[in-house]
């Protein structure tokens, strides 16, 4: 008899090959959703965590998210959070510029009204506190094929020595010979001429001033471009002025105009919660860095002027005492946003770390800046120096030590290539020089590094591409050890980062990471990318221990050089070593305030606190609020205390 199946069985079996023939369509899908289901389940397994950290999202409301450029830790323990215009030409012509001020501890937020486009400012700490923030965006960039009115730079001089004179945005200028009428874009101020005397004769001669200013034509079209040198007559000017004052300018034309910087400075005040306005800068700049000195001046390097041009050398350095900026008297060039340290004797390190604007063949070279002699030794031995753009720089814990790490790097502007070397330097040596220590976990441009307070450095993410491109973002992180020379890999973060983003350590020992502006959103390169403004944390396998050191401020909020303070600490026996960590303030790969440096300590008699006593070097802890953090045997940090130390007197 013939076997014929029941209306049950053919039921089931039709079934079965419709579930096989979904899953044959949706194969990869299926695989991929249960891989993440277990990828959920490891990381969050409490060895993983102990072993690895874990990385949580920063709830954020939607009125406070930003373009986050530029962050900064403030010794009230909140974060600012600098955007400015994001690098969003639309929010520029709008004026619309943010920064969010955030409070790690109860998770809020508050909107700080902001006075000037400070998107590619620089900042740094400064004595009493307060943030320092010089210079940003006076003008987008516009590429070959977007440009559309010649322009370029003007140079105006002034032949009289009884006066300056300033010229409002707008002023035209007129060229002798090309008969071509330009106006000017921003306000420009024309020093006082200049009288020499001869000693020998007594002759009085008088040396002309110059100021310069970017100038575009009145209508589109290349008609109105110049191909020579001509001089230009001042609109609205009679008798003397117009003899006295007039233009020069050389080929104004459609090349590619760059991003063009200001001149304005501010404070911020971390317990008023807002800017200051204080003196600006004597030049523009647009990606400068920013160094505080051992004196607690901060001296400022680099980046777009006015016109969109690298600053020729003209360095300067601004005293909090008097709110005012002074020239260096010599000059040297750094390409942009330069990473350059103080180091013994309050001379300057430059790592060779820099991003964005520059020649590929001037001012590359790592070394030794004396700013008093304006001498500069080279630091040899860096691999892949020609590869060295928006490469990371820390200087390695302790600072006593005086070692400096170069994480990764790429090529010039957009050249696609990245390296995954790190390279370490003793400048203690005789003979300093760069050796390679352990790959990083990829080739990358872009990476963050965060010392940590158990002397480990944190480095997290970075693309192999420039800004990203091809999908190229790197989902890895890992803690290096510098007295092991070793590193290991930890939790992968959760997105990825490249260009303007970064990292901070906060006072309980998490890392804050911010920031991403991907140039596309494919793997093709076809979609613009979006600005990544999802803020995560970091917890490191540290807190993950059954217990951690207390420390309070039972001692003085201010400890100066060489001084000694006594902090409260339960069981301060299990302490076994004691950090004073500078607040970072990062941006564009850049972080030179960050520091862990060694103190001295002993347990008090009842066995409840430690007195700490700080180095006398000012060059190696220079004036500042800083985080004091006690650390077990088992590398477990405390909750850091803030304490200030004011400048060295004399």
């Amino acid at each position: 008899m013939k076997y014929r199946p029941s209306r049950r069985t053919r039921r089931v079996a039709i079934a079965t090959a419709v579930v096989l023939a979904l899953a044959g369509m949706n194969g990869p899908a299926l695989y991929s959703f249960a891989s993440e289901q277990y990828h959920q389940y490891k990381i969050n397994k409490p060895e993983y965590k102990a072993a690895n950290g874990h990385w949580d999202v920063v709830d954020v409301p939607q009125k406070y998210r930003i373009n986050t450029i530029h962050a900064a830790l403030l010794h009230t323990g909140k974060v600012l959070l600098v955007a400015g215009s994001g690098n969003n030409a639309a929010n520029f012509r709008a004026k619309s510029f943010r920064t969010v001020l955030w409070d790690p501890v109860k998770n809020t937020f508050k909107n700080i009204p902001t006075p000037k486009d400070l998107f590619c400012a620089g900042h740094t700490q400064l004595p009493d506190g307060k943030l320092l923030v010089a210079g940003g965006t006076q003008r987008y960039e516009k590429l070959n094929g977007d440009v559309k009115k010649a322009g370029g730079l003007m140079i105006v001089y002034n032949e009289n020595p009884d006066g300056p004179k300033t010229f409002p945005a707008g002023t035209l200028f007129t060229g002798k010979q090309n008969g071509k009428t330009f106006a000017s874009k921003d306000p420009v101020v024309v020093p006082r001429a200049k009288k020499k005397t001869d000693p020998a004769t007594g002759k009085v001669t008088v040396v002309h001033s110059e100021a310069r200013v970017y100038v575009e034509a009145l209508k589109d079209g290349r008609s109105y471009s110049t191909g020579s040198q001509d001089n230009y007559r001042i609109h609205g000017l009679t008798g003397a002025d117009a003899r006295n004052f007039y233009g020069i300018a050389q080929k104004l034309s459609f090349d590619k105009k760059d991003f063009q910087g200001i001149k304005d400075s501010f404070e911020f005040d971390p317990v008023a919660e807002r800017y200051l306005p204080v003196s600006p800068m004597n030049e523009a700049r647009w990606y400068p860095t920013l160094t505080s000195l051992q004196d607690g001046k901060v001296l400022s390097v680099s980046g777009l002027d006015e016109i969109g041009q690298v600053v020729p050398g003209k360095q300067e350095v601004y005293d909090p005492k008097t709110k005012k900026w002074r020239y260096l008297p010599k000059r040297r060039f750094f390409p942009t946003y330069p990473a350059l340290f103080l180091t013994d004797k309050g001379r300057i390190f430059y790592t060779g770390s820099n991003a964005g604007y520059g020649p590929d063949n001037i001012g590359r070279k790592p070394g030794i800046w004396d700013l008093k002699s304006n001498t500069f030794q080279v630091v040899p031995g860096m691999s892949d120096p020609n590869i060295l753009e928006t490469s990371m720089s820390v200087l390695l814990p302790p600072a006593q030590q005086q070692r400096y790490m170069v994480l990764g790097g790429g090529g010039v502007g957009e050249d696609p290539r990245s390296t995954d070397k790190t390279r370490i330097v003793d400048l203690h040596s005789p003979s300093p020089r760069f050796k390679d220590g352990p790959p990083l976990y990829a080739k990358a441009r872009y990476p963050s590094s965060v010392i940590m307070p158990d002397d480990t450095v944190l480095t997290t993410n970075g693309s192999g591409d420039y800004r990203g491109r091809s999908d190229s973002n790197v989902l890895k992180a890992e803690l290096y050890d510098p007295a092991a020379n070793s590193a290991r890999q930890v939790a992968d973060p959760l997105v990825g980062r490249n260009y303007h983003s970064g990292a901070l350590l906060l006072p309980d020992g998490r890392v804050m990471t911010f920031g991403s502006d991907s140039l596309y959103a494919d793997k093709d390169n076809t979609k613009p990318g979006v600005f990544q403004q999802q803020i995560d944390l970091y917890t490191p396998p540290y807190l993950y221990r059954d217990s951690r050191p207390e420390l309070t401020d039972r001692g003085p909020t201010t400890v100066p050089l060489g001084g000694s303070a006594t902090f409260g600490s339960p069981h301060a026996s299990a302490i076994k070593k004691m950090r004073l960590m500078r607040p970072g303030s990062f941006t564009h790969v850049t972080n030179v305030e960050q520091r862990s440096i060694a103190v001295d300590f002993t347990a008090t008699k009842d066995g409840n606190g430690v007195r700490v006593t700080l180095p006398k070097d000012p060059s190696l802890v220079p004036p500042g609020w800083y985080m004091l953090t006690a650390v077990d045997g088992a590398g477990t940090p405390s909750k850091a205390v803030w304490v200030k130390v004011p400048a060295a007197q004399g």
